[in-house]
């Protein structure tokens, strides 16, 4: 079977754990930028997800927001839009989540708090996504901004006391908490948030255990499930493609 070529657009001011996480979790072939830096792939000249040289689309988390006025953010924003008016199959993490959403139509804002550490979410509505994972999951978490409006016609599939966790439009998907860590990452951004005070930092440390990351676990499942869906909406393509130029 011919592997998926799908480009992951990282958004990472530090790459290296989120590179190390992607390439560890998705059965894929990526094609990374590291968009944080300016570093872009060509803008998408085809009209269907047929012609593009991706199968699908991944966006990262970052410590940036994604209403803030900055060039890259623009860019990566543009560059999204562009790959869902085609067709892409896009996964959008944490700040990918709310980039989609903003790129879409809808609203990313600023909380009142942050949401950090191991903690329960629960789906709301069926999701391919989510296929195999139980209706109440442990994931770990970490963002200060949220999306408070989805664009029109998403639909939410996952949320929590904090707000959306997940939703979908179309061939696009998004995750508020972040599947792909591993403990090493959990424990890293943890001890860098020193605005939340030595308190909740060691709180939420405490709680980056061998018990709660493999709880977590049962969460990657979605990447395996996305690149299924990828898989499924390629063979669809090349069936319609094929359709389209059959003799008559």
């Amino acid at each position: 079977m011919e592997r998926l070529r799908i480009v992951l657009l990282n958004a990472a001011h530090d790459p290296g754990n989120t590179r190390r996480n992607f390439r560890r979790e998705l059965d894929a072939d990526l094609v990374e930028f590291h968009v944080a830096d300016g570093e872009f792939p060509p803008p998408l000249e085809a009209t269907e997800p047929a012609s593009a040289p991706y199968d699908a689309v991944v966006v990262t988390g970052s410590r940036a927001s994604a209403y803030w006025e900055e060039g890259w953010i623009d860019r990566a924003r543009q560059w999204v839009r562009s790959a869902h008016d085609i067709g892409l199959p896009i996964l959008g993490v944490c700040f990918g989540h709310q980039l989609l959403a903003d790129a879409l139509g809808g609203t990313v804002e600023s909380m009142d708090g942050f949401e950090i550490g191991y903690r329960s979410v629960s789906r709301t509505a069926k999701t391919p996504l989510l296929e195999g994972i139980d209706d109440d999951f442990t994931v770990f978490t970490t963002h200060g901004d949220a999306v408070t409006v989805l664009p029109d016609g998403a639909a939410v599939f996952a949320e929590n006391e904090y707000g959306v966790h997940g939703f979908r439009l179309g061939d696009a998907f998004g995750v508020q908490f972040h599947p792909e860590y591993d403990r090493e990452t959990a424990r890293e951004v943890t001890a860098g948030k020193e605005f939340l005070g030595e308190e909740r930092i060691d709180g939420v440390l405490e709680r980056i255990t061998e018990e709660n990351y493999r709880a977590a676990c049962e969460a990657k499942r979605l990447f395996e499930n996305f690149t299924d869906y990828v898989r499924a909406a390629r063979s669809d393509g090349k069936a319609d493609a094929d359709a389209d130029h059959a003799p008559v």
